[in-house]
């Protein structure tokens, strides 16, 4: 029997659209939005002008780069997702299927590193569930869920984008991609791309969070008006992201590919690892689709508080389609859904690369 898929990660849009979008259970009228490709959050009418957001996340125990490392893209991978409406996550749920090789200082370790990263949010911990697997060997050490509550007009979706709205990439390309694999092949890297590469490369991994930049933009900008949608960059990178979005708001775009944000440290990383940065998760960059005229409030906003952001381009109606600007030639933009991390992580675990 083959896999379904002919990649690992996140299934395919056809996959998704085929198995499970047709079977989500019972159908309720106070559900705002309910599964849908390339949207971080669903979004639940609680009556009282109220509306609830929820999202869910594998979890992530990769021993090569520790358990506080590990605990940290377990919380901030899920924060990203409830960043993308503009409000800060409030609760949060955790099932927990670990190694039974796992000891448990190392669990407590990363348990305590989880409360941290909850705490630091203001995110309640409020169950879950915790066991060992027999055979349990993958870097996914379960699933989250988090949550939050918020005035229903308050709430930004990732799939309100309009055609005529500029897009926003905020940071950088690749940041959690690179800063993984420079912490797991720490000698490879620094034989290949320098000392100096290795060592920017892995302080980028503090740079995984979105919440800061999403609560920035929906504190300049009225939501929903001015700021229309959102969406973190995560499994097929900045133009992975992009193209997701487009697709949940029932756009196209086009985008400059030379003004996509990608650092030299990035790239020296990414070269190393024969990836496209582009196309590489990339947690800590957001995604956002700005009314025309906007952008240039927001960008200064967002630079005074540290936090760099550029315009890459612009959605367009969809029946203009997906399109890149290279070299001064428009060409149509196709992906896969396939991001080139993911082979290249496994290919430098099973080379045995240090």
């Amino acid at each position: 029997m083959s896999a379904f898929e002919d990649h690992t990660g996140k299934i395919s849009d056809h996959t998704f659209k085929e198995v499970l979008l047709p079977h989500c259970g019972f159908p309720r009228n106070e559900v705002l939005i309910g599964p849908s490709y390339g949207v971080d959050t669903a979004v639940i009418d609680m009556g009282h002008g109220l509306a609830m957001a929820v999202t869910s996340d594998p979890l992530s125990l990769i021993p090569a780069i520790g358990m506080e490392a590990s605990a940290r893209l377990s919380v901030y991978l899920m924060a990203n997702d409830m960043a993308t409406t503009g409000r800060a996550p409030q609760y949060a749920q955790f099932v927990l299927n670990l190694p039974t090789d796992l000891s448990l200082a190392s669990f407590r370790e990363y348990w305590a590193h989880i409360h941290g990263f909850c705490q630091e949010l203001g995110v309640a911990i409020t169950g879950g569930h915790t066991g060992q697997i027999e055979g349990q060997n993958s870097t996914i050490s379960g699933g989250g869920t988090m949550f939050l509550i918020a005035p229903k007009e308050c709430i930004i979706t990732s799939r309100q984008a309009q055609p005529g709205d500029v897009i926003v990439v905020t940071k950088e390309a690749a940041l959690t991609a690179t800063a993984i694999l420079a912490m797991c092949f720490p000698e490879t890297v620094k034989s290949k791309a320098g000392t100096e590469i290795h060592q920017k490369a892995c302080a980028n991994f503090h740079r995984m969070s979105s919440l800061q930049e999403a609560m920035l933009a929906s504190e300049i900008l009225k939501p929903n008006l001015e700021l229309t949608a959102m969406h973190d960059v995560t499994e097929g990178g900045v133009l992975g992201a992009i193209s997701e979005m487009a697709h949940a708001s029932g756009c196209g775009f086009v985008v400059q590919r030379d003004l996509l944000p990608v650092s030299p440290v990035v790239q020296a990383v990414a070269h190393v690892f024969d990836i496209d940065p582009c196309y590489c998760v990339g947690a800590g960059s957001m995604i956002m689709a700005v009314k025309k005229g906007c952008e240039t409030r927001l960008i200064a906003h967002l630079e005074n508080h540290a936090i760099a952001a550029t315009v890459v381009g612009k959605f367009v109606p969809l029946g203009e389609g997906q399109s890149l600007i290279e070299k001064e030639e428009k060409i149509p933009f196709t992906f896969s859904g396939k991001d080139p991390y993911w082979e290249a992580f496994f290919r430098a675990f099973k080379a045995g690369l240090p």
